[in-house]
């Protein structure tokens, strides 16, 4: 029987993320399973899922990161209830031409300002105020946020004291902050999956800037109050054991029913195209390949 290369499929078409946890991740007969300290097996099909993220407990072989790497599935390694970020694999990455794209867009003052008027204008839903810098439309919007979270906290009746919590002490958040915090590690976690996707670079934002994901917190931010937001606080109006974990399941099954995984791609594609420039031309002078890249069945950044 020939064999037949494993390629990457594209975003859309995966399901959303895995959490793992207390497990060594490896490859057994060309399956990606994790197995447990009783020496289960359980199988993950790791090449039509999106992001998997691994909590504390979790043991991973370079069997296991190199397929995951081939079939383009995001790993991320994370703190207790997904809310401190420690490292991340990076099965796609920033192809040469969107980075200079993403790049030019985001060092213009004009060309930036463009990108967040959009941000801006598909959160909201409608047309930020003319005449304002990004500093101006920041601060517009984290005055509609804060207000945002006092709206839906009366909505479902959770007491709310605002957006505290302590990435290192994950015990030390009450109820509610702990549900929109392992909610929103869920939607950063699939966001940053499409971004390395997409060819962009995760780090260069336009609203967020100088963290490591701060295009991810951007992109994020657009859809985040319409999808997890209301999702965590009506979690956090229940009394739930554990309730990372019904946030985790019920993140999925919203990324799911939503289609989300559909929208994220062309949504950053339109978001950047409000700057109103061509993607650059490589320079004359440059060499092409000396071999061509092979076909690729996945989105542009994952790589073939």
């Amino acid at each position: 029987m020939a064999f037949i290369p494993l390629k990457p499929i594209p975003i859309k078409d995966r399901v959303s993320l895995v959490f793992v946890e207390y497990g060594q991740i490896d490859v057994k007969d060309g399956a990606f399973v994790v197995i447990d300290k009783t020496g289960i097996r359980t199988h993950i099909p790791v090449g039509t899922v999106a992001c998997i993220l691994l909590e504390p407990g979790t043991r991973v072989s370079h069997a296991a990161i190199k397929l995951a790497a081939t079939v383009g599935t995001l790993l991320v390694w994370v703190g207790e209830a997904g809310v401190r970020l420690y490292a991340s694999g990076q099965p796609g990455g920033a192809r040469s031409d969107k980075l200079l794209y993403q790049a030019k867009l985001a060092l213009d003052d004009d060309l930036r300002l463009k990108v967040v008027r959009k941000m801006y204008e598909l959160r909201f839903g409608e047309e930020p105020p003319q005449k304002r810098s990004v500093d101006q439309l920041r601060g517009i919007e984290g005055a509609r946020v804060r207000e945002t979270y006092k709206i839906l906290a009366k909505q479902y009746g959770v007491k709310w004291s605002g957006r505290n919590y302590d990435p290192t002490n994950w015990d030390a958040g009450d109820h509610v902050n702990q549900c929109l915090s392992a909610a929103t590690s869920c939607l950063y976690g699939i966001t940053e999956a499409a971004v390395l996707a997409a060819g962009y670079a995760p780090a260069v934002g336009f609203i967020h800037t100088g963290k490591p994901l701060s295009f991810v917190y951007d992109i994020a931010d657009i859809v985040k109050f319409e999808t997890v937001v209301p999702l965590a606080f009506r979690i956090a109006a229940k009394t739930v054991h554990a309730p990372d974990k019904h946030v985790r399941r019920e993140c999925r099954e919203l990324f799911r029913s939503s289609k989300l995984l559909n929208r994220i791609i062309p949504m950053i594609e339109e978001v950047l195209s409000a700057g109103e420039i061509d993607p650059p031309l490589p320079p004359e002078e440059s060499i092409p390949p000396a071999i061509p890249a092979p076909e690729n069945m996945g989105d542009k950044g994952h790589r073939s």
